[in-house]
């Protein structure tokens, strides 16, 4: 009978052993998932952070990975365009796809959005979801009205490209580092 009882109160122990350590590794299992969230939030903070000081510098470079002309389908691009925005410049270097109401181009950079622009209308409006929406009129610039530029905390960002005499097209990328 007395061996019978110390079997039971083994068994026991053992049961409860096994319980503590679950319990412990589910503790520390929580802990490290909770401080990787808390990781990553702050690692989306900081970005964020990061990508307003440079809108709000007006010191930044929009890299387009993707055209979407207003006709026809999505094209990736495979050169490096961009368009870099300073306190006293906005440069373009994007290609162009799509229609064309006037005449042909007499020069190589009235074939794609290419300029430089030293006179523009600058605007930055926060959106309600978070992100910027950034709107840039060029006075000096004969094929581009208005660029708006959507950014989203992250760092990704569209571009719409507006003008009188060729279609609307869009482009998709992200703000650099």
């Amino acid at each position: 009978m007395r061996a019978l009882r110390l079997i039971h109160k083994t068994l026991i122990m053992k049961t409860l052993v096994k319980i503590y350590v679950i319990i412990i590794a589910l503790v520390c299992i929580t802990k490290t998932v909770s401080a990787q969230q808390t990781t990553k939030q702050a690692k989306a903070a900081a970005k964020a952070a990061a990508v307003k000081g440079k809108i709000d510098a007006q010191s930044y470079t929009f890299k387009a990975e993707y055209a979407l002309p207003m006709r026809g389908g999505q094209r990736y691009l495979t050169s490096e365009y961009d368009l870099r925005v300073t306190k006293d410049s906005v440069i373009a270097y994007l290609p162009y796809f799509g229609r064309v109401y006037m005449s042909a181009p007499l020069t190589p950079e009235e074939n794609g959005i290419m300029f430089t622009s030293t006179k523009f209308d600058y605007k930055v409006s926060p959106k309600k979801k978070g992100g910027w929406l950034i709107t840039i009129a060029p006075a000096n610039v004969k094929y581009v009205n208005k660029l708006m530029l959507d950014v989203s905390p992250n760092g990704a960002a569209s571009l719409n490209v507006t003008s009188n005499f060729r279609d609307v097209i869009n482009f998709t990328g992200y703000m650099k580092e």
